[in-house]
């Protein structure tokens, strides 16, 4: 362990928490308003700054890495298809969610449907989010830390015990902000983070492509286009872990669940201040995400390139930190990691202790709960999810196929039933509480007896695709033969400003492109002939980049020819 590195590891680390106490120190942290939703005052940076942190946290810096080590470019999939379901949240998902002032999707459940949907959604989060999610960013988080500090050889214990005490810490330090600060302070916190991540995160790669240069990152950009180059193709094959089929199907579904029906992010968007921010928010996140194929992917392949043999393709990323990194910069970039395995942590914490409190206590337990009450649940209740996710985290070890696709495949179990029953939910008001009961209970059956107990050698994403298909029927069959008596309605809560985004549609054609773009450039070197595609789509990109400017300034103009004329009346 090097001082330089633990002096920058602090330095960085406690200017965060500075920053984060200072911005805090006048807020409210102890209304239900201001604890769960940053009192509806977030705009479009900090929603973005904090949805990509919570998303860009060490479960996927490790294992996204880890898997394309194992198999290249293709996995990109998992983070660039995003764009679709992002470009959902803004134009469909959020203006319901926000039309209705909701604080929970559950919340949002039990006004479409009944008690007891919500009941059931609300478990299935609290147990996703505290036996799975929470667990693999503490264990990956510990694994990085491990890696980076040589925390086993410096105190003189074994892999395993320094994992355990890695966790520990990790979760306590994730209670400081979640238990004690509320989504602002994790707000504030991951727009500071999210500079340093992106920072970072890019640092990485271009110190690799240097080593594998020997010094020169021409020379190395050279070696990594030349010599294995069919490990940066982006379009995946029948053994490759995200096909493009399944891309383009169950992985848009299972993404649509993370970016527009998931607690932990969609919380982000719900604080937003009015519906214009929320949109802008959720599609630069999307212009964001094209990014990680540099961030998350490309360190694997360069990592691929320089260790060929480690003892775990979870090991690739924290092992190139210490060999392309400077010294002085692997505690920064340390305290970059620790700051996105906080946020992540601390996210999903907030969100699974706000469905508890807003779900099952105050629905449930004691309807007559003050809002100072909730807020001290809330509390009481992660102190205990964090217990049970420090407990299951270091056993995610002996998980057969890697972290990452061992949270995917157990996240399948509820995530496209939900998608589903929401998505039907919106589209179709006479369908009744009894189909989306029908729909969880066979989706989640489905899906487990077909991705665990019967080997059909069926990729778990078109598995997915299947079963979002027959819920869909079956959700139809059963709102055509027993259909709701009143049809369920939007009706404004007034929580926000619903003036949608005027560019929001050209926006998104913009984003869609250039996720088109970032795919087609990958591609050649799989053989593809997409040169062309390629250009189409940065052409129409760089159009849209264009009006946006343009439009922004003249809105500017505008704005300030009136103020000066309302000045110059009163005058």
């Amino acid at each position: 362990m090097n001082i330089q590195q633990i002096v920058s590891f602090l330095a960085f680390t406690f200017l965060v928490a500075f920053i984060t106490w200072w911005k805090l120190r006048k807020s409210d942290t102890q209304s239900q308003q201001g604890y769960f939703l940053a009192g509806r005052s977030l705009k479009a940076p900090i929603i973005a700054a904090s949805l990509m942190l919570t998303n860009l946290s060490t479960e996927q810096l490790v294992g996204l890495t880890g898997q394309a080590y194992r198999s290249g470019m293709s996995v990109m999939a998992w983070e660039v298809i995003s764009a679709i379901p992002l470009i959902f949240l803004a134009l469909i998902f959020l203006p319901r969610y926000l039309q209705r002032g909701i604080a929970t999707i559950p919340q949002f459940i039990e006004e479409r449907y009944d008690k007891t949907t919500r009941i059931i959604v609300d478990c299935c989060f609290l147990i996703a989010t505290g036996i799975c999610f929470l667990p693999v960013v503490l264990y990956s988080g510990a694994l990085a830390f491990n890696s980076i500090f040589h925390i086993s050889e410096t105190f003189g214990i074994s892999p395993s015990a320094a994992i355990w005490a890695m966790v520990v810490v990790l979760g306590l330090s994730g209670i400081l902000y979640a238990v004690i600060g509320g989504m602002r302070a994790i707000a504030i916190a991951d727009m500071v983070n999210g500079i340093g991540l992106v920072i970072g995160g890019l640092m990485v790669p271009v110190f690799g492509l240097m080593v594998m240069g020997g010094g020169n990152f021409l020379r190395g950009l050279d070696r990594l286009t030349t010599d294995h180059s069919e490990m940066l193709n982006s379009i995946g094959g029948a053994h490759d872990p995200v096909p493009i089929g399944a891309a383009l199907t169950g992985l848009v579904l299972v993404n649509t669940f993370y970016w527009c029906t998931n607690q932990g992010i969609v919380q982000r968007t719900l604080g937003s201040r009015n519906l214009a921010e929320g949109q802008k928010g959720a599609l630069l996140t999307a212009v964001l995400k094209m990014l990680d194929p540099l961030i998350l992917v490309l360190p694997g392949i360069i990592a691929f390139h320089l260790f060929r043999e480690l003892p775990s393709a979870d090991m690739a990323y924290p092992a190139l930190v210490n060999r392309v990194m400077p010294l002085p910069l692997i505690g920064f970039f340390s305290a970059v990691l620790f700051g996105a395995i906080i946020s992540a942590f601390c996210g999903f914490l907030n969100s699974a202790s706000t469905l508890f409190s807003l779900g099952i206590y105050h629905r449930i337990i004691n309807q007559d709960a003050s809002s100072e009450k909730l807020v001290k649940v809330v509390r009481q209740f992660g102190l205990v999810v964090t217990l049970v996710s420090v407990l299951v985290a270091p056993w995610i070890a002996h998980a057969p196929e890697g972290l990452y696709s061992w949270m995917k495949q157990l996240n399948g179990i509820y995530n496209v039933p939900l998608v589903t029953i929401i998505i039907m939910g919106f589209f179709f008001p006479r369908i009744p509480a009894v189909a989306a009961k029908s729909a969880l209970l066979f989706g989640i059956c489905s899906y487990i007896v077909v991705n665990y107990l019967v080997d059909l050698h069926f990729h778990f994403l078109y598995v997915l695709a299947c079963t979002f298909c027959i819920n869909v029927v079956l959700m139809l069959t059963i709102g055509w033969l027993w259909p709701q008596a009143e049809p369920f309605r939007f009706r404004d809560a007034f929580a926000v400003d619903m003036t949608p985004w005027k560019n929001a549609k050209i926006a998104s054609v913009g984003v869609l492109f250039a996720m088109i773009g970032v795919y087609s450039g990958f591609a050649q070197f799989g053989g593809y002939n997409s040169h062309l595609l390629t250009l189409l789509c940065y052409l129409v990109v760089a159009a849209v980049v264009i009006y946006l400017i343009v439009d922004s300034r003249r809105q500017r103009r505008s704005t300030s020819a009136v103020t000066f004329t309302d000045a110059k009346d009163d005058s």
